[in-house]
């Protein structure tokens, strides 16, 4: 008689697994590579700056709403904040009127206040609806998302400065955090727009990136996202920087030569990070999936502004031989490096020096002592191309000993 277990639809564990196809071990790799945010994110709260430029461009913003839709069934709170800049002037140009500034501010009369209004609503209409969505076969099917807006931000006028009246252009006086975050353990998602209250009724104008760096410090959130015109901070060899710090920020603000949307941007998100905002992001719009990338990937493609920069050099201790383990093998297997097993490298691990960025380990390198030659020999072994610099500037040869060294073949990389 044979074996009832014989039958079984499952394969014996100790079977290889079978080999999938390609795009499908891609994805598995992809799942399993942001599943850390993923579990980091969750209960965090973001607040999303959307200025008129996006809200125009039409199929850009039903994107970003589903991708909000989709942190949201992750667990985060979001708030969004939108400004209606072209939007307003249009309304101005079809009353026959020009839009007045001054130093950048808007000077907002009664007929640029009514434009206000009007973009305002029309443009939060429009998102209430996109996130009403729920056809099958669409990132919003079965979503089921509530959205909430109101008198959340209260304002006072901006007044007479310099001898100019801004007359209904407003600055904020105070967020309402306590019921936005009601509304947010309601599991519901905040829409705020650009027109604050006062305490006698008036309506007035403000600055979408002062609303949204306003809201982000009263409700201590984790995270400020501006979605730009503008791809991001540009350093001195032309690329975007994934990262600087608050004091890289002000030296920037301090120049004359910073565009004015990425001023505004910055200037912001500075702001936020010094009233206690975690981490400030500015990234392009026109990228597709943006908000995604920014937060999934470990670089992102935008500009993200800390108190500190997250790298840091350090020896290396035990709990990091798993992240250097993962260093080692892909040289391992291509037959750079003589295979460690795990124990090795757990008795060797006070030879290691490490490099980290926001808690991920991209770079390590040993030193192992020869007295007869006078030399230390370094094995090096690096994770990406693309880190190979920060890794040489970031000093990991000259960290873990005070003599000369010798770099392995591939040089001193991550």
């Amino acid at each position: 008689m044979a074996d009832p277990m014989s039958f079984s639809p499952f394969p014996p564990a100790c079977l290889p697994p079978e080999r999938l196809p390609e795009q499908h071990r891609q994805f598995v790799d992809w799942l399993r590579q942001v599943a850390p945010y993923i579990h980091k994110f969750r209960g965090q709260t973001f607040v999303v700056g959307i200025p008129g430029e996006m809200a125009a461009s039409g199929g850009a913003l039903n994107a970003l709403i589903q991708d909000l839709s989709l942190l949201h069934s992750i667990g985060i709170h979001i708030v969004i904040v939108n400004g209606c800049r072209p939007q307003i002037n249009e309304q101005l140009r079809l009353r026959g009127q020009a839009p007045q500034y001054h130093n950048g501010l808007r000077i907002t009369d009664t007929v640029a206040l009514e434009c206000a209004k009007e973009a305002a609503g029309a443009i939060r209409y429009d998102m209430e609806a996109g996130f009403s969505q729920g056809l099958p076969n669409t990132p919003m099917a079965n979503a089921g998302i509530r959205v909430v807006s109101g008198n959340f931000t209260l304002a006072r006028p901006v007044g007479i400065v310099d001898g100019v009246d801004y007359i209904y252009s407003g600055v904020v006086r105070k967020v309402d955090a306590v019921a936005i975050q009601r509304a947010l353990d309601n599991q519901q998602i905040v829409l705020l727009s650009n027109i604050g209250h006062s305490a006698t009724g008036e309506a007035f104008n403000l600055a979408m990136e002062e609303v949204a760096a306003a809201t982000a410090m009263a409700l201590d959130a984790d995270k400020l996202v501006f979605l730009a015109e503008v791809p991001g901070v540009h350093g001195d060899d032309g690329r975007i920087q994934t990262e600087i710090s608050e004091a890289r920020a002000r030296a920037l603000l301090a120049r004359d030569d910073l565009a004015l949307p990425l001023r505004i941007y910055l200037s912001a998100a500075l702001k936020a990070c010094e009233g206690g905002v975690a981490r400030s992001h500015i990234v392009p719009f026109a990228v597709d999936g943006s908000v995604l990338l920014e937060f999934f990937l470990h670089d992102g493609v935008g500009t993200m502004v800390v108190e500190e920069t997250l790298e840091a050099l350090r020896e290396a201790t035990i709990d990091d031989v798993g992240g250097i383990l993962a260093l080692i093998q892909p040289l391992e297997a291509d037959g750079t490096l003589v295979k460690r097993d795990r124990a090795l490298i757990e008795a060797e691990i006070g030879n290691f020096t490490v490099i980290e960025h926001d808690q991920v380990i991209f770079g390590c390198a040993a030193m192992y002592a020869f007295p007869r030659s006078g030399w230390p020999r370094w094995p090096v072994w690096p994770s990406t191309r693309r880190c190979r610099a920060r890794a040489m500037a970031s000093g990991c040869c000259s960290a873990s000993s005070s003599g000369p060294a010798k770099p392995a073949s591939r040089g001193c990389s991550c």
